[in-house]
């Protein structure tokens, strides 16, 4: 089977542009991933994304000139850049292509993350992925771990602090435990400052087959994985199934694959980006990803195992916490970021040692994709 390695990567910041279109950012990334790889000719396109609308990848390539080759949209909620990236990894190691462009854009409206995926009656009702959903579930993390409040406002601190060092971030001050529990709770035990801002950006990579770049980071996996049957996230609404832990999640279920695709396994990792909606959501993925024990989670918060200079740096990007949210940019800016850090570029944020990479974000669907990267 032919190996595949991201050649090129490029992103356009991300925050909030009033006079920037979805095509505008994605013509930045999208020249910016081209011009890193050496300009190759690609032959095929994936864009990624939820709300750019019909053609929207056909809009970037056209206002580019670069048109004529297949042009694929994808949307799977927040794993829409690496449901795009599993397809057009496949479609190289099968031979189909030899390099191929995938690239994510959003421009987010402002306030709750609204869904056609909901009927109106049932955002009415507050059965959708809001913060009380999210609440909901950091409720029960906490109880079920012995997380507390503090733990999440520590979280908030160390994605913050990275955010300091990355000039793409929305959000680049550092912040306290004491400001992030003083900002007005949204929903218990949620305050503002633990979740998320939805806003606006692009991202974007090249991947080429067996290439020799000197840039080159090698795609160990790439992996997209759906909710199963009874999941509490599963039937019509996030409030709604059968609450069974005996139920892998899942994105257990693809860091399993992706584990098993890359030849590794957690403890190979060096550093990790996942995903942040909320400061509850960065540590359960800890224990779905595989990188703790069920309930270990406040031990690796207080220890400073997932800070940057801990065993396992975890977000030293900033993660979603300091970048913000632009759904179908967000799995692909994790790439871009680990394909920074193996390539030892990533400046003042920079992992020391960094060699194997894992990214991981969970969409409406509910879908999670899993993506490692090695050099």
């Amino acid at each position: 089977m032919t190996g595949v390695q991201i050649t090129g990567i490029g992103l356009h910041p991300f925050g909030r542009f009033d006079a920037k279109t979805t095509t505008d950012m994605g013509v930045v990334a999208v020249q910016s991933a081209l011009r890193d790889a050496g300009r190759p000719k690609f032959q095929a396109a994936f864009c990624a994304t939820a709300y750019a609308g019909v053609a929207s990848g056909h809009k970037v390539l056209g206002a580019l000139g670069l048109t004529g080759v297949p042009i694929v949209d994808v949307e799977a909620g927040c794993a829409s850049g690496g449901a795009a990236l599993m397809l057009a990894a496949g479609a190289v190691r099968a031979g189909q292509y030899d390099t191929v462009l995938v690239f994510g854009i959003e421009k987010m409206p402002k306030g709750i993350i609204r869904s056609s995926f909901f009927e109106p009656w049932r955002e009415e009702a507050g059965l959708a992925a809001t913060p009380s959903y999210f609440a909901l579930r950091a409720q029960r993390l906490m109880r079920e771990s012995g997380i507390t409040k503090q733990h999440l406002a520590q979280v908030v601190v160390k994605n913050r602090a990275n955010g300091v060092d990355n000039p793409d971030a929305m959000f680049q001050k550092p912040t306290t435990v004491d400001d992030v529990l003083a900002s007005r709770v949204v929903c218990e035990p949620l305050h503002l400052h633990m979740l998320c801002s939805p806003n606006e950006g692009a991202a974007a990579v090249v991947l080429q087959c067996d290439a020799s770049s000197a840039n080159g980071v090698t795609l160990a996996a790439a992996v997209l994985r759906s909710h199963l049957p009874g999941s509490v996230l599963g039937e019509a609404t996030p409030m709604s199934g059968i609450d069974d832990s005996d139920i892998t999640p899942p994105s257990a279920l693809a860091a399993n694959a992706a584990y098993e695709e890359a030849g590794i396994g957690a403890n190979d990792l060096d550093v990790v980006e996942c995903q942040d909606t909320d400061a509850a959501r960065e540590l359960l993925s800890y224990e779905e990803l595989g990188l703790c024990a069920k309930g270990d989670q406040p031990r690796m918060v207080d220890d400073g195992t997932t800070a940057r200079g801990g065993a396992l740096p975890v977000n030293p990007s900033g993660g979603l916490l300091s970048k913000g949210e632009p759904l179908g940019a967000s799995a692909l800016g994790q790439v871009v970021e680990l394909t920074t850090q193996l390539r030892g570029a990533a400046g003042a944020r920079q992992v020391d040692g960094a060699r194997t990479a894992l990214a991981h974000t969970v969409g409406r669907g509910a879908n999670a994709a899993v993506v490692i990267l090695k050099t």
